[in-house]
């Protein structure tokens, strides 16, 4: 019997997100301290989940929000051409 047999679907949805969120911050291209930064936010969301799963639902959705923010204001050297 694996441990998520015993996760409500909301529980698995919420674990499943919080995994993607970690695995997020680990891929993104900002210097190790803001890294870190973003990995302590996301623990303490991680610890609130224990307690209020909805308070961390909202608080992930938040987190996430962020991430957005931060990865739109990095600079890239994409495959825009030159003049547009």
């Amino acid at each position: 019997m694996a441990a998520d047999d015993r996760l409500t679907s909301s529980e698995h949805e919420l674990a499943w997100r919080l995994r993607e969120a970690h695995r997020r911050v680990r891929s993104l291209p900002v210097p190790a301290e803001e890294r870190k930064r973003l990995a302590r936010r996301l623990l303490a969301i991680c610890d609130l989940a224990k307690r209020d799963l909805e308070h961390a639902a909202g608080r992930l959705d938040l987190f996430l929000l962020g991430i957005d923010v931060v990865v739109s204001d990095t600079p890239s050297t994409g495959n825009i051409a030159e003049g547009d």
